[in-house]
């Protein structure tokens, strides 16, 4: 069973990086790869009701990865709607292709932090549309913005999912891990910037504006939408402190209050001025392929996991290796491929507190690998994902133009925090 789920994996997998030759969409192919690995699964299984609640269980985990990003998706767009972006638009005077660049990655890189990720991702993606017109020079800055999103998400406890999970689990603590992060990280994003920044000349051509429903938004509206819809972000890593329910409980909350005050906003208006202006015109507008696809590799990567395939794959490295530092950093190219939930949701029941104590050398650095080595590929993260699906980047593009500046990054920061560690021990 083991071999050929393997063989299917990779199929699917191949599919999906071969998009554009193949003519088949990437969702479709996630799809099928994700129910035919629990097909060989279930058929291989002596019991099947305990196959079935495998994928329930991981069902419940990855619906609400799903629903998180279909709020964030759709607040995005409401703001959108609103012309609440040229808030932050108006206010980036620059056209410089390189000032340019580095304000965008840097604003990134601090609100990943605060935000997460995959939703910093979507917030800047669409404001990166609204400042360049061309796609060539627009889908390069979304690539980067890939790197920074993860680079700043991975030295925050709310910033990255994988850094959560060790600190809901026990495994760091919130001063620790941005101490001793915070630099790791900002090289991992610093060194492909100042290699490509001085290849960046000219200037970038502002796309004329144009709003959805030709409906220029008056600015009470437009504050009002933009900052009720960034504070729902912004909100969310706080619900989830308060209450400890999932991110996208928040996440719906705050979709649910935009909904209700946007409907007050123009209750007075007729249908045809209120339609572009409302949620379920922006429910419409968002990418569901792109969902659909999140939901077949996920359930995909969650057939491996259930199998033990990836638990198998860690302790032989665990056995192989026997270094800690290339054991890590093998698992952090390895999130660049498979999901780096389950990877880091492995180590964690492979290693003890016992074995590696809170905050110890190990977890800070899977927290640092697990989170920036997905940038690598452009499947490797939700940020990547959800790039891909906003931008419709091709997998070999970001490969080919993205790929080595990630992984230059990457093992950056990786000897700054080796570095780092043995000064500070």
């Amino acid at each position: 069973m083991e071999g050929l789920l393997i063989v299917v994996f990779v199929l699917g997998y191949l599919a999906i990086t071969l998009e554009h030759p193949l003519k088949i969409d990437k969702a479709a192919s996630a799809m099928i790869t994700g129910v035919l690995c629990w097909t060989i699964y279930v058929t291989a299984a002596t019991d099947y009701h305990e196959v079935v609640h495998n994928l329930e269980a991981h069902l419940g985990e990855i619906s609400g990865i799903l629903f998180f990003l279909l709020g964030a998706m759709t607040i995005v767009e409401l703001i959108d709607a609103h012309d609440g972006f040229e808030i932050l638009t108006d206010r980036i005077k620059t056209t410089e292709k390189r000032r340019l660049l580095w304000l965008v990655c840097f604003i990134t890189f601090f609100l990943s932090a605060a935000l997460d990720n995959l939703t910093t991702t979507i917030v800047m993606i669409s404001l990166v549309r609204k400042l360049i017109a061309d796609r060539n020079d627009r889908i390069f800055f979304a690539g980067l913005i890939v790197v920074a999103a993860n680079a700043g998400g991975a030295w925050s406890p709310l910033g990255d999912v994988t850094t959560t999970m060790l600190w809901i689990g026990g495994q760091i603590t919130v001063l620790n891990i941005i101490t001793m992060l915070l630099i790791p990280s900002l090289i991992c994003l610093l060194a492909p910037l100042l290699l490509i920044a001085p290849k960046m000349t000219g200037h970038v051509q502002t796309p004329e504006r144009t709003g959805a429903s030709d409906i220029i938004s008056p600015a009470r509206e437009r504050n009002i939408v933009f900052g009720l819809g960034l504070g729902s972000l912004l909100f969310v890593p706080v619900f989830k402190t308060l209450t400890h329910l999932p991110p996208f409980m928040g996440m719906l909350l705050g979709l649910g209050v935009m909904w209700v005050v946007t409907e007050l906003i123009h209750s007075e208006k007729d249908e045809r001025e209120k339609g572009p202006l409302s949620v379920l015109h922006a429910l419409r507008k968002i990418d569901t392929p792109s969902i659909l696809f999140f939901l077949g590799i996920l359930m995909a990567v969650a057939a491996l996991q259930s199998t033990g395939l990836l638990s198998a794959l860690a302790g032989w490295l665990d056995r192989t290796i026997q270094n800690t530092t290339l054991i890590v950093l093998i698992i952090g190219f390895l999130s660049a491929i498979v999901d780096n939930v389950p990877l880091v949701a492995a180590a964690q029941g492979m290693y003890s507190l016992e074995q590696f104590p809170v905050d110890n050398y190990f977890w800070e650095f899977l927290a640092y690998c697990t989170g920036t080595g997905g940038s690598a590929l452009i499947i490797g993260s939700a940020a990547g994902v959800a790039a891909m699906g906003i931008e419709n980047i091709r997998f070999g593009w970001y490969l080919r133009r993205i790929t080595i500046w990630a992984v230059l990054g990457y093992l950056a920061g990786a000897a700054a925090y080796v570095l780092q560690y043995n000064l500070l021990h």
